[in-house]
């Protein structure tokens, strides 16, 4: 049974322990600096707390770090020791970060060794099982224990495999990409509204445009652009919209908006 444990228990750490129930020959423990937050996310998910950053390195198998990039220097150097004592026997614990501009070397140099690390980059939806989770790891992670964290993270999405060097193009696209549609989303209903719908049929009708247009372009295969040509009639409706959002600059506006966040990450870093 391998011992996963998540230092941190905000809305990632529970969402991804919760993915992590489904895998079967799991034990979860969380560990928080709010011991009442802990609590609550191991009551929820029916797991375990730990009193101390240093007992979760203790004891995990996979040492979630489930913590914002600034906190990620205080909890790797709390853990540091343990870690790089447990490298010298047979226990190898994997370290799971999904700090954003922390790159696997970056980590490596903070617990003082070279340890098995994986770097994740989930979003949101991965709260309701429907994230995208891409990763990358280091040379020092055996396979089995690849394949083995793919099954743990496959419970809260889709998950992908891809050199580090893409990981902060990740966070602009995927990471911060579900704010960018919430956003398209809340502007589609407000135009319903403008044209005289009520505003919950509005929000309705605009979230299943969306996820039904985007489970299109997945089921298909087709290209979106080709998708959208097939809902654009020569001098209809939709062309008369089409050309609206390129005269107010859509695409290019979507575009700077993924290329700011991926910059924002390398900064981070």
């Amino acid at each position: 049974m391998s011992v996963i444990v998540c230092i941190g228990s905000g809305n990632m750490g529970v969402a991804l322990m919760k993915g992590a129930c489904s895998a079967s020959g799991t034990s979860i423990f969380f560990t928080d600096a709010e011991a009442e937050k802990a609590e609550a996310a191991a009551d929820f998910l029916g797991a375990q707390v730990l009193k101390t950053n240093i007992e979760a390195a203790e004891k995990g198998d996979f040492i979630f770090l489930a913590v914002k990039p600034q906190v990620m220097q205080q909890v790797l150097a709390e853990i540091s020791h343990t870690v790089t004592k447990r490298l010298k026997t047979a226990s190898h614990p994997v370290l799971v970060s999904m700090a954003a501009g922390w790159s696997i070397e970056k980590i490596q140099n903070a617990i003082g060794a070279k340890a098995p690390v994986v770097r994740i980059m989930p979003n949101t939806p991965a709260i309701i099982n429907r994230g995208m989770i891409a990763y990358a790891s280091s040379p020092e992670v055996p396979e089995v224990k690849i394949k083995e964290l793919e099954g743990i993270l496959s419970g809260a999405g889709n998950v992908d495999r891809l050199d580090e060097r893409y990981l902060n193009a990740v966070t602009g696209l995927s990471g911060s990409g579900p704010a960018f549609v919430y956003l398209f989303i809340e502007a589609l209903a407000d135009g319903g509204v403008l044209a005289g719908l009520p505003r919950d049929k509005a929000l309705r009708y605009a979230a299943q445009t969306v996820m039904g247009s985007a489970s299109m372009v997945q089921k298909t295969g087709k290209h979106p652009g080709e998708l959208k040509d097939m809902v654009a009639s020569p001098g209809g409706t939709t062309m008369a919209g089409i050309s609206a959002l390129e005269s107010m600059g859509f695409r290019g506006s979507v575009m700077k908006a993924v290329e700011a966040a991926w910059k924002r990450a390398i900064e981070l870093g």
